[in-house]
Order: C-alpha cells, then sequence, then structure tokens
C-alpha cells in the first residue's frame, strides 16, 4: 500500500512536471519588426496607391494594423533615442530614462521569465545598456544614421559587445540584420524567445543596393496633401539638421525625389521583411509567434513645409505603423483605438505571461487585439522639447507653441492631414478653451511643468536662413 501512495505521488509529481515544461513550452514567443522613420501611410494595404510593400501588406492581412499608434514626441531632436526608450521600458516620455539604465526594460523582463532573447539592428540608448536588456545578438549597430554600406556591426555575447567580422563584400546593414534574425530564428529549440529586430532603415541616408529591381519615377510622385513650401510660422525647430536636408522655400521637384528615394527605401526593408517573415512561416513555431511591426516615428518630408519630425503633427512625427499579428488576434482589421508606443509591450507581456518591470506604465491592448471596435486609451498628450505640446481626444487635436502664442485646432475626422486650423475662429472658441483644459489635465498627470504661455513670446513670422533659398 505505501509503495503504491509512494508510486501513485511520484506520478503525480510527473504529470506536474511534464505540464509546467508544456505549458513553458507552449508561451508565445515575439518577433518585434521596427522601422526607423517609416511613417503610418507608407503601406500599400492600409492605403497608400504608390507603393510596394507586399510583405508588410500580408502582415497586415494576418493581423491588426492599429490606424491610431503614436509616439509620446521627445526632448531632443533625435527622436528616435526616447521613442525606443519608451517603447523598450514600458513607460511615458515624462518618465523614461533614455539610456535604459535605471529601471529595468520589457526585453529584461522576458529573460527574467524565461525567454530566450535577441537583438539585431539599431540600438541608440548606449551601449552600457545593452546587455541588460538582451542576453543575445548579431548585427548591432551602435548609433543614430550612416551609410548602411559601410556602418561597423556588432555582436552581443556573455555580455560583452565584439565588432562583427569585416563586411566584405560589402552587404547593406539591413541584409545583415536580417541575416542575424534568420540565424537565430532557425537556431530556436525548445525555449520560448524574444526577438527585436530593428533596422536602420528608411532613415536617411536612403542608400538601398545598385540592383534592387523597384524603382519610384519622382515625376509621378504626388506630393503630400498638405504640402507647403514653408512651415507658416516658426514652430520652434526649425533648422535643426533634418531640416536643412532640402532648401527653403521646399522645391516640389526635390520634395517628389527625396519621397521616390524614401519609398525605395522602404520597398527594400519590405523585402527583407519578407524574408524574416518567410524564415518564420518554415520554422516549427510560425503558428505560436506573435509578430508585430512598428517604427519609432513618422517624419514630413515636405509635409507643412517640413523636412524632418521633430513636430507634433501626425504623419510628420508622431503617429506610427503598428501590426499586430499572432494567436487570438483578429486578422484582416484595423482598429482607430488609440494607443502609445509604450503600450505594446506592456500588452505582449500580458499575453505571454511575463510579470510587468516594476517602473512599466502602459496599459494593456488585450480587449482591442480580440475585438478591433474596443477602444484603448481616450486622450494622449504630446511633446516636443518645451517648444511644443498637443492633445488628442476623440476626433480633437490641440497643438500648442508658448514660444510663439500660437494655438493649432484640428478635426482629425474631417481634416486628417491638418490642414485646417480652426483655432482663430471664434465658433471653436469653446472647443480650443476645452482642449487646453484636458492638455493641462494630462501634462499635471505626467508631471510636465512646461509653461502654455510665456510672458513675452516672440514674433510667429521667420525668414529662412541666408543663402538658404535657391
Amino acid at each position: 500500500m505505501a509503495t503504491h501512495r509512494l508510486l501513485c505521488a511520484g506520478l503525480a509529481l510527473l504529470c506536474a512536471l511534464t505540464s509546467l515544461a508544456a505549458e513553458k513550452n507552449n508561451k508565445p514567443n515575439v518577433l518585434f519588426l521596427f522601422a526607423d522613420d517609416q511613417r503610418a501611410d507608407t503601406i500599400a494595404a492600409l492605403g497608400n496607391p504608390i507603393i510596394r510593400t507586399p510583405n508588410l501588406d500580408r502582415l497586415a492581412h494576418a493581423g491588426l494594423a492599429f490606424n491610431r499608434a503614436y509616439m509620446q514626441g521627445a526632448f531632443n531632436g533625435a527622436t528616435c533615442v526616447p521613442s525606443r526608450a519608451m517603447l523598450l521600458s514600458g513607460q511615458s516620455l515624462f518618465r523614461i530614462d533614455e539610456k535604459l539604465m535605471r529601471d529595468e526594460t520589457w526585453p529584461a523582463a522576458f529573460g527574467r521569465a524565461g525567454y530566450r532573447t535577441f537583438i539585431s539592428g539599431k540600438w541608440h540608448n548606449g551601449n552600457e545598456s545593452l546587455p541588460r536588456c538582451f542576453q543575445e545578438g548579431r548585427a548591432i549597430f551602435l548609433g543614430g544614421m550612416g551609410n548602411p554600406m559601410e556602418i561597423p556591426l556588432w555582436d552581443l555575447d556573455d555580455g560583452k559587445l565584439a565588432p562583427e567580422k569585416t563586411n566584405d563584400p560589402p552587404q547593406h546593414a539591413c541584409e545583415r540584420m536580417t541575416d542575424a534574425a534568420i540565424q537565430f530564428i532557425k537556431s530556436v529549440r525548445d525555449q520560448p524567445f524574444f526577438c527585436y529586430v530593428a533596422f536602420d532603415a528608411p532613415h536617411d541616408p536612403h542608400i538601398v543596393p545598385k540592383d534592387f529591381p523597384i524603382r519610384y519615377d519622382a515625376d509621378k510622385i504626388p506630393l503630400p496633401p498638405n504640402f507647403l513650401p514653408m512651415h507658416p510660422f516658426d514652430d520652434g525647430e526649425m533648422t535643426i539638421r533634418d531640416e536643412k536636408l532640402l532648401p527653403w522655400p521646399r522645391p516640389p521637384e526635390a520634395v517628389r525625389s527625396m519621397i521616390a528615394d524614401y519609398y525605395r527605401y522602404i520597398s527594400y526593408l519590405d523585402s527583407q521583411i519578407g524574408r524574416v517573415l518567410d524564415a518564420l512561416a518554415a520554422s516549427p513555431c510560425s503558428s505560436n509567434t506573435i509578430v508585430v511591426f512598428s517604427a519609432d516615428s513618422g517624419v514630413a518630408r515636405g509635409s507643412h513645409g517640413l523636412i524632418g519630425k521633430q513636430s507634433l503633427y501626425e504623419m510628420d512625427s508622431v503617429r506610427v505603423p503598428l501590426i499586430i499579428s499572432g494567436p487570438g488576434i483578429v486578422a484582416n482589421a484595423r482598429t482607430d483605438a488609440m494607443c502609445y508606443l509604450f503600450d505594446v509591450l506592456p500588452t505582449l507581456g500580458k499575453l505571454c505571461g511575463v510579470a510587468a518591470p516594476p517602473h512599466s506604465e502602459g496599459i494593456n491592448l488585450r480587449s482591442t487585439l480580440r475585438n478591433a471596435s474596443a477602444p484603448a486609451r481616450s486622450q494622449m498628450l504630446f511633446a516636443y522639447m518645451n517648444v511644443q505640446r498637443a492633445a488628442i481626444k476623440d476626433r480633437w487635436k490641440l497643438i500648442r507653441y508658448p514660444v510663439v502664442n500660437r494655438t493649432q485646432l484640428f478635426d482629425l475626422q474631417l481634416d486628417p492631414q491638418e490642414i485646417t486650423n480652426l483655432a482663430d475662429q471664434a465658433s471653436y472658441a469653446p472647443k480650443v478653451a476645452e482642449m487646453t483644459k484636458l492638455m493641462k489635465k494630462e501634462m499635471k498627470h505626467y508631471g510636465d511643468k512646461a509653461p502654455l504661455t510665456i510672458p513675452h513670446p516672440k514674433p510667429a513670422e521667420w525668414t529662412a536662413p541666408e543663402g538658404s533659398v535657391p
């Protein structure tokens, strides 16, 4: 009898351990594909009639695309640094440590939960924090921008960074990053994984291998619907490096040429994303992997007379593409639910059973992933330096420029391109007051003490630097 009881107890323990192992092995994997400076309106399946993105299209058909996903802004011109810090920490702009040294990050939390964590691509948040976040990595770019045929790449092993082998013959950085991701996917066995592939495309310079077949005729590229030769007033960041890429006033032919090169770079990036998706599809873990595609910010490329991303306009900066697919996620759907980038990894943590880092503040979007009509955030706050603040609620968006005492109000439902400023129309004064009150409330929530008015604002009129007009 005692022997029988011991045998039963042993069998029960074995079953429990087997069940636990099965549960661990059945945890969803994560493949996170991240672009650099890709506007939300540059995916064919989501409405762009010019660009060719067959692989992002198939991802969109397989999952849920967010029409209103945002990065929250920046306190410096290199917006990719805070954007990535927000994404990886799950924290807002006003609470992040841009170097990711202070608090545990979400990739580290996945590693703590038993995931194998891997990075390939751009890392712009300080070399010291990289081994704190990821266990291993290949083809890592430790910088912000450069010629993708020449930039040095690094590997991460045992907590140490080492230069990658010589790039000879020269390969495009995106191809090397893709190769690294594919090799990682092929190496996966039973352990669940978190694979983060942060491409440095389509950030300028827009350099693509010469033999890449897709090209765009600049003469047939339409100007953005909100194109302007000059921004109508001083937005507080008029002559930063990005804005000097083209002269003032913006020559339409130069803008078209820039967009043609930009679209070609996105199509090239799409081809590399296709290689990663093919490798995943051929792997045993394809049916149990959550795939995410997003980008760190938009970029103007002629919209509103701007070239860079140092503003709070939608496509010009703060709106980002976001597609999520995987088990239990609605397919071939779009949602108007609003979210920040820093909500994405907290959501994946919930889906994967990973305990949140102590200081993560993003919300869980799981309800929206299961039902595209389910709402997420009801209101949002954005900031650029101390020269711009914006707030969104439903269809309304208010942008405040305290240094020049200017306000913009847009109806995003009727005017998604932010062309018609309603703030100066007397009939919209109550809406401006309502949105200003909301902005102040959100600023208080986030601990943002920047002034919305100053005693002696400077003139809003702006003159281009001498010699900049062709």
